[in-house]
């Protein structure tokens, strides 16, 4: 079928060696849709205070690097959070199997009776999984804490989630950058345009339609908008 990989014994070889590859999706989304929520809550409280164009664009600006900066960096120490976290695991897995070993197997034996295997096979089952270390503190840290040995990279997850908040966050400032007539209504435009290409990107990674992953990302990113507008606006109205 069209986008999957292949099941031949070479290619399967080739992939399984190559091993699996932490996901940046997420980081991707999330930066690209709060940098164009923050931009644009920015160009609407601009407006909403009759700023000057100059002032608007100052203000965006520093909202795409500060702001894209400051969730770079959240999201770097998340991440090494999360990796420390599994570190942590694996070495309490470790401890757990060298100094409690029958422990640790009948964890293993009530994990998979609690999936159906019984009796003979039951034990055969834990035998092989048991006699593996490797295989046993990869099988215990999925099934007991719901941890992958496939950690993401703080770097690259950092580097996403700044690229896509400035690349999307740029958008609705650039009609003014461009001196576009009715640069407020075709920023709006912009916003929602990319909010609705954030979900149908989205929808290659998903088994839903590119409309209907489209549909749902521009419904949440222009809830998301109109909430930061409507605080602006009342912050403006306030002072």
């Amino acid at each position: 079928m069209e986008g999957e990989h292949s099941h031949k014994p070479a290619d399967i070889k080739a992939r399984l060696a190559a091993g699996p590859k932490a996901s940046y999706l997420r980081d991707w989304v999330y930066g690209g849709i709060d940098g164009t929520v923050t931009t644009f809550a920015v160009v609407a409280g601009a407006i909403g205070a009759e700023f000057s164009t100059q002032v608007l664009l100052v203000l965006g600006a520093a909202n795409l690097f500060a702001d894209g900066f400051s969730m770079a960096a959240a999201n770097y120490t998340a991440t090494r959070a999360e990796r420390e976290d599994y570190r942590r695991l694996l070495e309490q897995e470790r401890r757990h199997i060298r100094f409690f070993p029958d422990g640790e197997r009948q964890e293993i034996r009530q994990i998979f009776q609690n999936k159906g295997f019984q009796g003979e096979e039951l034990e055969t089952l834990v035998s092989l999984i048991t006699e593996r270390k490797d295989v046993w503190i990869d099988t215990m840290l999925a099934e007991e804490y719901g941890r992958s040995n496939t950690q993401s990279d703080p770097v690259r997850s950092a580097g996403a989630t700044f690229a896509a908040f400035g690349l999307c966050g740029a958008l609705p400032l650039a009609p003014f950058v461009l001196s576009i007539p009715e640069a407020p209504s075709a920023a709006t435009g912009l916003t929602a345009l990319v909010f609705f290409a954030i979900g149908s990107v989205r929808s290659r990674f998903s088994t839903r339609s590119w409309l209907r992953c489209g549909l749902e990302t521009f419904a949440i990113g222009l809830t998301a908008a109109g909430v930061a507008f409507l605080a602006g606006d009342l912050l403006t109205r306030l002072f």
